[in-house]
């Protein structure tokens, strides 16, 4: 456990992604889901050498992008609530989401393109690193604390010029069974600038209602164990629940507003916050269709 309260550790380990009875799809199709999946990745620097062509249709092109990046990873989105995060258009937002999965700021990315708030590693990820970095993310090395004020005022600049900005205030992944505290340092970011937060709560489940764990990226499992794991899955649905901004002023100080967005997104996925039970088991069980 991290001795700073900005580098907290959720209690999801192994044994809450390995446990349960999922159908899994056969090997031949996880190979076809990774060759689409690395086909749209490399049509994705075309994207990106095509931005200054593209101007105005740019930001469509990308979530398309993202969108179809999403689908070749076997995952269908469903999204409730406001079909998009930014209610006014050319006003800054700080989107705000729980963290369950690596796909979070993909399929975040396939609802409305934004810049993100990610952990400095991120940026090394093959190929998908380099492309989160020039979508305009803004990467955090949690080990550098000194910087953080730093980050905070850059991110209150891009909000006041009107950008979509998405974190998860949570600080780490949990599977979804449960959810975090949000930790309150980002959100000095929208007090600062004066625009409102949009709470976003992300469930995965599968087509009987169950929430999927096995989608989910703890622990200190490396990326390729997590992403193999939910490639396997059959019928994975992600549920976009983009809730209610919270307007300037309803929240005094940055503890205030991430509370009343943490309530929000546990509200709407029926978690409990910061309670967690580690379910048993230590095998992936798998039901094949």
């Amino acid at each position: 456990m991290s001795a700073h309260p900005w580098m907290p550790q959720s209690p999801c380990g192994p044994s809450c992604v390995t446990g349960g009875q999922f159908r899994r799809v056969s090997i031949v199709r996880v190979a076809l889901r990774v060759l689409s999946a690395l086909a749209v990745l490399l049509s994705g620097l075309l994207v990106v050498a095509a931005k200054p062509v593209l101007r105005a249709n740019t930001r469509l092109v990308v979530r398309r992008w993202f969108a179809s990046l999403v689908r070749a990873f076997g995952v269908r989105i469903e999204v409730h609530g406001e079909p998009k995060f930014q209610a006014t258009p050319g006003r800054g937002v700080l989107v705000v989401s729980n963290h369950v999965s690596w796909l979070d700021s993909l399929v975040l990315n396939a609802v409305q393109p934004m810049a993100m708030v990610a952990k400095l590693d991120i940026k090394g990820w093959p190929l998908l690193g380099g492309l989160i970095s020039a979508a305009g993310s803004v990467f955090i090395d949690r080990e550098r604390l000194s910087r953080l004020p730093r980050t905070v005022s850059e991110l209150s600049e891009a909000l006041r010029a009107g950008l979509a900005i998405g974190a998860n205030p949570e600080g780490t992944t949990w599977c979804g069974i449960s959810s975090g505290r949000f930790r309150p340092a980002l959100l000095q970011s929208a007090l600062d600038a004066g625009v409102p937060v949009r709470p976003v709560a992300i469930r995965y489940r599968v087509v009987d209602g169950t929430t999927a764990r096995p989608a989910a990226f703890v622990g200190t499992e490396d990326l390729v164990t997590a992403m193999r794991r939910a490639l396997r899955l059959r019928g994975l649905v992600v549920e976009v629940h983009v809730l209610p901004e919270i307007a300037p002023g309803r929240a005094d100080n940055r503890r205030d507003l991430a509370g009343l967005a943490e309530a929000e997104v546990a509200g709407a996925l029926g978690t409990t916050v910061a309670s967690h039970t580690v379910p048993v088991g230590n095998g992936l069980d798998f039901q094949r269709a």
